[in-house]
Formats: structure tokens, sequence, C-alpha cells
């Protein structure tokens, strides 16, 4: 068996957390407004409100059928001004009647909720989840009442945690709540649960796996199509119910110039799950990044998933073109998506909009590198994340962390990521935002120090020279000394500046300055040998709690090229002239 498809089976066997692809399998949404109550002090963790009736003779506290309503998908901060900060306990209720087939499995799906979530269906606990941006299921045939009304209960917690992942420290908001759609799945007993297909390296074959879920997995023909190829292959799966193929193929390559998207199926009994993917190879020469074979620059931008004009978190396509929209106007090639995995749409979008992606975990500053339990969570993301979106095209780079401090604990633990990453998926690159921290050789020789570089594929780091560290005019003689065997990528860099305020080039938070700052950023990275990738920070302002300076800063970092509003800055010439040179 050829490498590559052995990485990828041994992702499979790995195991994917939750069926791939649900929008295209017998789902029923949930979406809509959905009953809340607020538990700031956690009543509700005992033996009531999880599905409690009340016959209206008792006291009672809490009521689900009076109570207020929120918007599922929807962060519960900007729905209600009374939640705008609150950090805890939030109880969610809806209701549904469902005719299951009989000898059918149904499953609930949630593509996320932040940050630990536990559900019970009539009155039952289903399971719970700890993440806030990756997907979860439980099968709930058992719990269902048929030819009845159901309830479905939920307790999301958004509390940081010294253990969790992230930490208690990030500069973006912890949006809390069903932030993601939530569906209903009916599957067969045995189902297809989740499918790899992608270009082999040399470009010559297509290959992957199709993997069945459920008791009688072993011996069944499932089937791959791609018509537009001529491809229509049955297959027999093993005793794990993974069947592997690899066969012939010359799709058209997909390339941000060509964002070229096939419609492929895969097919198990009655059951067909149609989707639409790419076909391209990424890869490191050297100090070069290939795509598709040649030399690729990454004239990129950071996002967060936060909506235009109304800064919410952003949950729907409409939302996420939105986004994608400003970057491609922007001159981008490149988005990454800053510093946890972004809906799926937003994968799919960049699909099918020709951009390419660096999709990311959020191991953000203060882990806690000891603890066994969080390096499991870890793990944990990192599988979701690649189990969702190991065919989406535009994603080229995964991601383990982003600014984490450096010492013997980080490097062990990320190191042994790294690897990890590798074995879920080994056709992309595997990277992590390290951390310049002005580390000077001699006057004007700056450097990055951080061994973990030796397990990646980037050297790719974060500076804010003439921001947070030296001054602007320095970025005019400062060098670098950087390894020459790697694709050199700064992952951040920029400074903020309020949109409309004029105060000249010196003042803070002015455009003026803003202006400036990059111009001369650019002298600077103009001259570092094995440039592959520039990524300023960031698309648009985005709230951050850490941002609280009246009349400038409002609760937002302001370091966006365009306002919250979508509105350009002026520094957004700067960089689109800058990206039209490079990419």
């Amino acid at each position: 068996m050829a490498l590559g498809l052995a990485l990828l089976c041994a992702g499979a066997a790995a195991g994917a957390q939750t069926m791939m692809n649900v929008p295209a399998r017998k789902a029923t949404s949930l979406n809509g407004y959905w009953n809340n109550i607020i538990d700031p002090y956690g009543h509700g963790n005992g033996n009531y409100m999880r599905d409690r009736t009340f016959d209206g003779t008792r006291l009672q506290d809490y009521d689900f059928d009076t109570s207020t309503e929120l918007r599922v998908p929807g962060d519960w901060n900007t729905q209600n001004p009374k939640y705008y900060y609150y950090e805890g306990i939030m109880w969610y209720r809806t209701k549904f009647n469902y005719d299951l087939t009989p000898g059918n499995r149904l499953f609930v799906h949630f593509e996320a909720a932040n940050y630990k979530t536990s559900v019970w269906v009539n009155g039952r606990l289903a399971g719970e989840h700890e993440g806030g941006y990756t997907g979860f299921e439980y099968e709930i045939t058992s719990l269902l009442r048929p030819g009845q009304e159901n309830s479905l209960v939920v307790r999301v917690n958004n509390q940081r945690l010294p253990d969790g992942v992230p930490t208690m420290n990030t500069d973006w908001w912890n949006y809390g709540g069903i932030t993601r759609s939530v569906y209903l799945v009916e599957t067969a007993p045995t189902f297809i649960y989740d499918y790899s297909v992608q270009l082999s390296k040399d470009r010559t074959k297509i290959e992957g796996w199709i993997r069945l879920k459920g008791d009688d997995v072993a011996a069944k023909d499932v089937q791959l199509a791609i018509p537009e190829l001529k491809i229509n292959n049955t297959y027999k799966t093993g005793a794990d119910g993974i069947a592997t193929f690899s066969l012939k193929a010359k799709p058209e390559l997909w390339s941000p110039e060509s964002p070229r998207l096939y419609d492929v199926a895969v097919q198990f009994g009655s059951e067909s799950i149609s989707d639409r993917i790419g076909f391209r190879t990424i890869e490191t020469k050297g100090d070069k990044i290939l795509l598709n074979g040649k030399e690729v620059f990454l004239a990129g931008i950071n996002l967060h998933e936060e909506t235009v004009g109304d800064s919410r978190r952003a949950n729907c396509k409409e939302d996420d073109v939105k986004l994608l929209t400003l970057a491609k106007e922007l001159g981008c090639n490149f988005v990454r998506l800053a510093h946890y995995p972004h809906n799926a749409d937003m994968t799919r979008t960049a699909d099918e909009l020709g951009l390419m992606v660096w999709s990311e975990i959020p191991l953000y500053w203060g882990i806690n590198w000891r603890n066994e339990g969080t390096y499991t969570l870890a793990v944990q993301q990192l599988t979701e994340m690649i189990s969702r979106d190991r065919n989406r095209a535009s994603i080229i780079i995964w991601s383990i962390a982003n600014e984490t401090s450096v010492n013997a604990e980080r490097t062990a633990f990320l190191s042994k990521l790294a690897g990890e990453a590798r074995s879920l998926d080994g056709t992309r690159l595997i990277s992590a935002a390290l951390q310049n921290v002005n580390k000077q050789l001699a006057p004007n020789l700056y450097t990055v120090e951080d061994p973990l570089h030796e397990a990646l594929d980037l050297f790719s780091f974060n500076e804010y020279i003439g921001w947070y560290d030296a001054t602007k005019e320095a970025c005019d003689v400062i060098e670098w000394s950087l390894p020459a065997d790697k694709p050199i990528v700064i992952s951040e860099f920029g400074g903020g500046g309020r949109r409309g305020r004029h105060s000249g080039p010196d003042a803070y938070f002015s455009e003026d300055n803003m202006v400036d700052l990059y111009r001369h950023q650019f002298i600077m990275l103009g001259k570092i040998k094995g440039l592959a990738g520039t990524i300023p920070w960031v698309l648009k302002d985005f709230r951050s709690p850490h941002r609280v300076l009246q009349g400038i800063q409002d609760d937002f970092n302001r370091k966006g090229i365009y306002d919250d509003k979508g509105r350009k800055k002026e520094v957004w010439n700067v960089l689109k002239e800058w990206n039209d040179a490079h990419r």
C-alpha cells in the first residue's frame, strides 16, 4: 500500500468523532428558537430542570414553557444585553416529533456548542462533550418516544477552565451557547460514517477510503462515483468496515486561480452521500511551498469567526461568504482561520472561492502542558477538526498551536501532537504560530529560537515590530536570521487603528500610524530570504474583553484591515498592493 494511502487508513482507524457531511444525509434541522434559562449558580445540576413537568400546584423557580428564547444556532452574548459578559451555565430546551422508520437509528448531531455540553432526551442523559468549536453527536434511538412529543434539553457551560483547550486567557470573545446548527440524523442500522477522497502526491491517482459503522460492516459493497471523471466503482469493506481504493485519474487541479470542484458520491445500499471535492497537492521543497508542484506565495489574512456588521459568532454560509469575500477583495489567496476550527460552511466556501486555508485548534497562550487530560483533550479536538474537513481542498495547513511560550514540557507536548496530526492526515502541512520575543543576535539582527520548528513543515511565527516591539522605523534596518531549509511564513503582524481617526503617523490607533507601520513592515519582510507567506492580523475588527480603551477600542481589537462594519481602512490599499505583487 502506498505511504499516502497508508496514512489515510491510519487516520480512519484513529476514528472520526462524528459522522461526516451531516447536511447531505437524511437530516432534520432543529434550528430555531429554543427556550432558555440562565443558571449562574448551577442549581440545575441536581435532579431538576433537565426535563421536569410541573402540575401547577407546587412552587417552582423556573419553567421552560414560560421562559425566554434564544436563537439556535447563535451565541447568547449578542442576543440579549443581559448576557453580554455572561460566562456560566445556560439551559436550552426544544421539543420535536419524529417518526423513525422501524429498525433504523436516530442521532442528535451538534456542529458545536461552547464549551462544556450535556444533552438529555426525555429526561435521560444522551452524552457530554468538552470543546467549543468542533462537532459531537449521540445516538438517541432508545431514548425516543415514538408517536409522542420529545423533549431535548441541553446544558451549555462556557466558563473558562485552567486545564481546558483553550485555557483561561484568550484574546477573543468567549461566545457562549449552541453556536452552530443542530440536526436529527436518521440512518440504517449500518451506514456510511466517513470517507476520504484525495489526490495522490504524484497527482496520478485518486485514493482514499470509505468507512461503515454498525454491527455488520464486513464484506459489504460500497461505491465511489465521480461522474465527470467517469468513475463508478464498487469496493468491498474489510473486517474493520473500511474499503480502500486507489485508481488512476487526471482531474483538473484545484487552485486559487481555478477552484475546480467535482461532484462526488459515496454509496452503500440505498444510502448515497453527495459532496463537492477538489483535487490538489501541497508540499514543501527547501524554502518553497508547492501547490500542485508549483511554487505558491501565501498572500494571506487572519480572521476570526465573527460576523461583519453586528459582530456576533458567525454560524452560516451567508456569514462566511461575507467574511471570505472581504479577503478576496483584499487580494488574498489564503486565510488563517484563527484560533480554533471555524464552522463547516467556512471551509466549504473557501473551496468554492479559491482560498487556501490554515485551520487551527485553540492551544493558545498559557496551556497546562503537564496535564495528561489537557493533552487528551487537544488530541480529541485535533481529531474532530481533521475528521470533519479532511476532504476540503482549501485546507493546506493543520496548525497545532498559537503563541505558546518555549519550555521543555510545551515542546514535548506539541511535538507529540504534531505526530498525531500526521497520523490522522499525511497529505497536508503541519505548522504552528511560533512566538517571536524580540530575540536579538546583534544590533538590528533578530531571530526566533524555538526547537518546536523541527517537528513542523513551516517556520511560521508572529511578530509585532513597530507595535508591541521596537519602533516601526526600526523595520527599515532589521534583518532576520532564520532557518534556510524551510519556508518562512509570518503568521501575524500589524497594529491597530480606529477607522476615521486621523492624528498623524506617530499617534497610536490612528489610521495614519497604521498605514505607516505597514509600509515599514513591508520593507523588512521583503528582505527575508525564503519568505513564502504573510498573514497580517487581522481581517476585521473583532470583539475582545482585553480591549477596553474607551472611545477607541470599546471591547474591540482594532487591528482590522476593515472595521467591524466591513468598511475599509486606509491601510487596505497598502496591503492590497503587497498582495497583488506577491501572490
